[in-house]
């Protein structure tokens, strides 16, 4: 075929030519050290509890939690967010399991630490939801509303126990105003200036959490509207994320993070701490169930949506292919 005059002169695919090649002017990669391990552990078990909507995912017995952060550990993944899924009869409208210094989730702190020292950053979701009987992220006023300021009460007393429990980290997911401030005073007033706080910034009211709820055995009544940002608006994220800052975060989060890339990249452009992001339950069932059905490459579809999760400015994700991608990272070196 004949080429006419200089055209083309410029040939971008010539860096596209080999597998040497693309890896070499590759603009974003991929590392077992930007991934954190969220982690299930439920009270009472004897044994691993596989969630039907997560395909590989369980809730974990105190002994396979710590060996799952043994195991993250060294494929060097970062961190592992411990999320405590408590025994039924325990659950109450105030959520007292969660700062009950032995209930499941600082038990389970408690146990990770022992196992990996600073290995690993134990990392803790600060919450009421698993431990409420109406599975909502607060305390309720007399109208059934989510009480703000009563909550934040609840977290600072969270965070402490948390923190004597041996959180590297605690991660205030519930999306109440103020509840970082609050939270880091709460640390500092224990002297624990040393805990860092990851705020969950933006947190979008999202249909994809559907099999985390699952994972950890939710009572929600209702929904979370009323507290969650509403996923048509992005400049609410910026006003968070400016609050969040103002009152002491060291990291912030954008939940979830596929369908919210857009947010992702915002965030990043505009602060100078980490930015982390939550590849959450839907996202990861999605790919599971569409691997399954033969409709897609799993490997490679997982690899692409860290990658763009990465892409658009996380320095580090949550994502339930932590440790199997860490492990498939180093082997490939």
């Amino acid at each position: 075929m004949t080429t006419y005059g200089s055209f083309p002169g410029t040939r971008p695919r010539r860096l596209r030519t080999s597998p040497v090649m693309r890896r070499m002017v590759a603009e974003t990669r991929l590392h077992p050290a930007d991934f954190i391990l969220p982690a299930f552990v439920r009270e009472g078990a004897t044994e691993p509890v596989p969630i039907s909507a997560m395909p590989g995912v369980v809730q974990h017995t105190r002994d396979s939690l710590k060996k799952a952060a043994a195991d993250a550990a060294a494929a060097g993944v970062s961190g592992i967010m411990l999320f405590g899924v408590p025994e039924e009869a325990k659950k109450d409208g105030a959520g007292t399991a969660g700062t009950d210094p032995d209930g499941i989730l600082q038990v389970a702190l408690r146990d990770v630490r022992a196992e990996v020292g600073d290995d690993l950053l134990v990392m803790s979701d600060l919450c009421l939801d698993e431990f409420t009987d109406h599975g909502h992220c607060g305390v309720l006023d007399a109208q059934g509303r989510v009480d703000n300021d009563a909550t934040l009460e609840r977290y600072a007393e969270m965070a402490q126990v948390q923190a004597d429990a041996g959180a590297h980290v605690v991660g205030p997911s519930g999306m109440m105003d103020g509840q970082i401030g609050v939270i880091r005073d709460a640390l500092d007033q224990i002297g624990r200036d040393d805990v860092a706080v990851l705020a969950y910034t933006a947190k979008y009211a999202s249909a994809f959490y559907g099999p985390f709820r699952e994972a950890v055995g939710s009572s929600l009544q209702g929904d979370r509207r009323t507290y969650q940002q509403d996923p048509a608006n992005l400049r609410e994220s910026m006003r968070e994320l400016a609050l969040d800052l103002e009152e002491g975060a060291d990291m912030v989060m954008v939940k979830p993070a596929g369908p919210y890339l857009d947010v992702l990249a915002k965030v990043a452009d505009a602060v100078d701490v980490p930015v982390v992001a939550y590849q959450i339950s839907g996202e990861y069932s999605m790919i599971e169930a569409a691997a399954e059905k033969g409709w897609i490459d799993r490997d490679r579809a997982i690899l692409e949506s860290l990658t763009g999760i990465r892409r658009a400015g996380a320095r580090t994700v949550l994502t339930y292919w932590a440790t199997e991608v860490a492990q498939k990272l180093n082997a490939a070196r």
